[in-house]
């Protein structure tokens, strides 16, 4: 069963959600405040809704002080018009965020993804790059062993070029990837600059490995 822990102090979004995840393949607790979600961390969770602005304090305070040192999965919820909000959120390491109002489905697809994530440990989600390991599931980059410091953006689009590993990526799907994590609007130097960021982080390699790192999509030419 998925145990997942909604904080929202919205009652028509609790409630609409209480009639989505139903048993027996999902468990719904609710919390309209911060103080009843920390009540209720201790049926540990396997995933937190959390809506960033609530009565009684603010969400990001409450994911950085009791959610990330226990390394729970949460997913943010914010308001469509507040960009700085989702960025905020992906950078602190939300395993997800999605806009309010949002459609039941899509956050059912994003609930599913990260319980998915999380249960497989399946080595072959793994894959080599020259130094660099990066294991799809747990979406992490590591050299020799150790986890190489990404921001949660950079960790995206590393994601999306690693699950094309065998096939180019184009800028437009970059430029996408970074659009959708951040709600901005993306011109292409932005793609230029996180990728020599990443060439940066991961070597060249690596860049020699994964096809999708560093190519223009009309030319093929290194970045």
């Amino acid at each position: 069963m998925k145990k997942i822990l909604l904080i929202e102090d919205n009652k028509g979004i609790t409630e609409g959600l209480c009639d989505t995840f139903t048993e027996p393949e999902y468990e719904l607790l609710t919390a309209g405040n911060l103080k009843e979600a920390g009540a209720l961390l201790s049926e540990h969770p396997g995933l937190v809704l959390l809506d960033v602005s609530l009565p009684d304090g603010n969400g990001f305070d409450f994911y950085s002080e009791r959610l990330e040192k226990e390394k729970t999965p949460v997913i943010f919820l914010t308001a469509r018009d507040e960009e700085n909000d989702i960025v905020k959120g992906l950078e602190l390491g939300a395993e997800d965020y999605i806009t309010k109002p949002f459609s039941v489905r899509e956050l059912v697809a994003r609930v599913n993804r990260v319980f998915l994530r999380r249960k497989s440990d399946d080595s072959s989600s793994v894959i080599h790059a020259g130094s660099i390991s990066y294991d799809l599931n747990k979406k992490e980059a590591r050299r020799a062993g150790q986890v190489i410091a990404l921001s949660s953006l950079e960790n995206r689009i590393l994601d999306l070029l690693f699950t094309n590993h065998d096939k180019a990526v184009s800028r437009n799907a970059v430029l996408d990837c970074i659009w959708e994590a951040t709600g901005n609007d993306v011109y292409d130097h932005t793609v230029t600059v996180y990728m020599k960021r990443i060439r940066a982080k991961l070597g060249e390699d690596v860049i020699k490995t994964v096809k999708g790192i560093g190519y223009r999509v009309d030319s093929d030419e290194a970045l």
